[in-house]
């Protein structure tokens, strides 16, 4: 009798799964939104464009999301992400450029396709689009003087030159995410394709499907 009870439950709960799975299946995320926060690398690449010169570096990150998965292996995303803005940053660069800062922003759609996986509530997906990159930049100018003008040359201090930059650039990305209830946890790598310098970043974050 009681090994009948412990299988009838094992059977129950086995059936429980399998519902569950299905359901998850058929509706495997729906419309969702959410917040993350992380890890960015900003770069600059170019001084010769007025960039900050040639440096790395690392900021706190954050982003607001919205998708939609209409179908099991395939949904779509709009985001907003933050890279960070670098604290003053000086280094070695080409003599008239010393970069202060760089504040890269984005818009993002993309398509987001899901990996089939035979475990229920968890995903592996890639995920392509379009992103609006925004960049703010502050470099420092400072004049040099004339060859050949020797130590009687006056001091110049120079001064602070900022300008935007906005491109349409390429975004890409790839993730983890399982759901609880009606919650998607989510970790995430996404990079922009940038002539200036591409910025990254790893983001863990939480989303609610409705």
């Amino acid at each position: 009798m009681l090994r009948m009870r412990i299988l009838g439950t094992v059977c129950a709960g086995l059936v429980g799964s399998f519902a569950a799975s299905a359901a998850f299946a058929d509706n495997p995320a729906g419309f969702y939104a959410g917040a993350g926060l992380g890890y960015s690398t900003v770069r600059s690449d170019d001084p010769a464009f007025g960039y900050p010169g040639y440096f790395n570096d690392h900021e706190a990150a954050w982003k607001v999301m919205a998708g939609v998965r209409p179908i099991p292996f395939l949904g779509a995303e709009v985001e907003y992400i933050d890279f960070g803005q670098p604290d003053i940053h000086r280094g070695y660069f080409d003599y008239n450029y010393y970069g202060l800062d760089s504040h890269p922003r984005a818009g993002v759609l993309s398509a987001v396709g899901y990996l089939p996986l035979p475990v229920p509530f968890f995903d592996l997906y890639a995920k392509a689009g379009v992103a609006r990159l925004d960049t703010d930049v502050t470099t420092s100018v400072v004049p040099s003087c004339p060859s050949g003008s020797g130590a009687g040359c006056p001091t110049n201090p120079g001064y602070l030159l900022r300008h935007n930059e906005t491109f349409n650039k390429l975004a890409y990305g790839v993730g983890v995410q399982s759901k609880f209830w009606n919650v998607l946890f989510r970790a995430e790598y996404e990079r922009i394709s940038s002539t200036f310098g591409d910025p990254d970043a790893l983001t863990v974050g939480a989303a609610w499907n409705f």
